[in-house]
C-alpha cells in the first residue's frame, strides 16, 4: 500500500517551505518516537482488554450499555494509531508501518486500512481541492454552493438545505459508513492485499460478536453494538471536523498552489490543553500534520511555533482557533452552502 509520506515536501528545495523544513529536521522533529508509540499502543490495547472484560464481567445486563462509552473512546486510538502508521510516523520500514496498521485498523476495528489510507492519501496531496480531494466530494453532504445548485430529488435537496443542523447527527452513522466503504473498497485492491484485510475483518467481526452474543442476549448485543458504532463515528467526525471544514479552497482552474500555501491556507489548528490533545489524537495541530505528515505524533506540538513563525515571516495567515469556535466555523460553511438552496425554496415554495 502507498504511504502518505511526504515527497512534495522532499522535493520543495529552494522554495518557501525549504528554510522551515530545513529548521525541523535540524531540530530532530522528523526522528522517530518508538518508545512513546510502543507506550501508547500499549496502554491503548490494555485499556481495550479491560473495557471487554468489563463486558464479559456485567454480562446480560443494561448496565452494559455504558460501556460502550470507553469501547468507542479506545476504538478512536486504535484509528489513530492506524493513522499515524499510514503516514510512516512510527516504524522505520514501510512493511513495519503497514503491519501496525492492518493490525489496528483491519484487526482491531473492522476497518480497511487499504481504503483508508487510498483515500487519505488523495486527500494530503490535494486538501479542499473539489476534483481531487475526496474528503470534498459529492457525498451525503456537499461543500460548495457550486455542488448544491447540481442537487436532484427532494429528498437530496432538503438534505442540502439544512446540512449544518444534521451533521452531527449524521456522524451517529459514520462508524458503520467506515467498515461498509471498506468491505465495497476490497474488490479494487490486489488479490494478496484483499485476501489479507478480508481475513483480519473476518477475524475481528467474529471476536467482536462472539464476545458480544456470549455476554449478553441477542437484543443487548444489538444494541451495545449500535450505540458503540454510533460514538464511535461520532468521535471521530468530531475529530475531523473541525481541520478543513470553512478553509480556502483551491480554484480548480487556478493557479496550482505551492506546497506550504496548499497545506497552510486548507488548514485549521485547535488550540487547547494537554486533553485536547489527547481527545483529537494529535490531529489539532492540523497545519504541521499537513506541511510534514511524517512527523511523529508528539513532535507536532513542538514544530507549531516555527511553522508559526516561518507563516509570518512569509505573509501567510496561520489559523488557529478554539474548538467550540472551530466547530462553529465548520457549521457556518455548511450553512452557507445551502443558502442557495434554501432561497430558492422561499421564492418557488418547494
Amino acid at each position: 500500500m502507498p504511504q502518505a509520506t511526504a515527497p512534495p515536501a522532499e522535493r520543495a528545495a529552494g522554495s518557501d517551505f525549504a528554510p522551515l523544513l530545513r529548521q525541523v529536521r535540524e531540530q530532530g522533529l522528523l526522528e522517530r518516537r518508538r518508545g512513546w508509540y510502543a507506550l501508547a499502543i500499549a496502554a491503548n490495547l490494555l485499556a481495550l482488554a479491560a473495557t471487554a472484560a468489563g463486558i464479559v464481567l456485567v454480562g446480560d445486563s443494561w448496565w452494559a450499555l455504558p460501556l460502550a462509552v470507553p469501547a468507542a473512546v479506545f476504538c478512536a486510538r486504535a484509528c489513530f494509531v492506524g493513522h499515524d502508521g499510514g503516514h510512516a510516523q512510527i516504524a522505520a520500514t514501510r512493511r513495519g508501518n503497514r503491519l501496525i496498521g492492518l493490525l489496528h485498523a483491519d484487526l482491531l476495528l473492522g476497518m480497511s486500512y487499504g481504503w483508508w489510507n487510498d483515500k487519505h492519501n488523495r486527500h494530503h496531496a490535494n486538501p479542499n481541492h473539489v476534483d481531487k480531494d475526496p474528503d470534498v466530494g459529492v457525498g451525503a453532504l456537499v461543500w460548495t454552493q457550486g455542488q448544491a445548485a447540481r442537487r436532484e430529488g427532494a429528498f437530496v435537496r432538503w438534505l442540502t438545505r439544512n446540512q449544518a443542523r444534521l451533521f452531527f447527527p449524521m456522524l451517529l452513522l459514520e462508524g458503520l459508513n467506515l467498515k461498509v466503504s471498506g468491505v465495497r473498497d476490497l474488490k479494487r485492491q490486489e488479490a494478496p492485499e484483499r485476501r489479507v484485510e478480508a481475513m483480519l475483518m473476518v477475524l475481528h467481526w467474529t471476536g467482536y460478536a462472539t464476545l458480544l452474543l456470549s455476554s449478553m442476549s441477542p437484543g443487548k448485543a444489538v444494541a451495545f453494538a449500535l450505540l458503540h458504532h454510533a460514538l464511535f463515528g461520532l468521535h471521530l467526525g468530531a475529530v475531523f471536523a473541525p481541520n478543513h471544514k470553512g478553509m480556502e479552497m483551491p480554484d480548480p482552474d487556478g493557479e496550482r498552489w505551492g506546497h506550504l500555501r496548499r497545506q497552510v491556507l486548507t488548514s485549521r489548528n485547535v488550540r487547547g490543553s494537554a486533553l485536547t490533545d489527547w481527545f483529537l489524537g494529535g490531529l489539532n495541530y492540523q497545519i504541521e500534520h499537513h506541511l510534514f505528515p511524517s512527523m511523529p505524533r508528539p513532535h507536532l506540538r513542538l514544530a507549531r511555533p516555527l511553522v508559526r513563525a516561518h507563516c509570518r515571516a512569509a505573509g501567510l495567515p496561520y489559523t488557529e482557533t478554539g474548538l467550540v469556535d472551530s466547530y462553529r466555523q465548520a457549521l457556518r460553511h455548511m450553512h452557507e452552502v445551502g443558502a442557495p438552496l434554501r432561497a430558492e425554496r422561499s421564492l418557488t415554495g418547494r
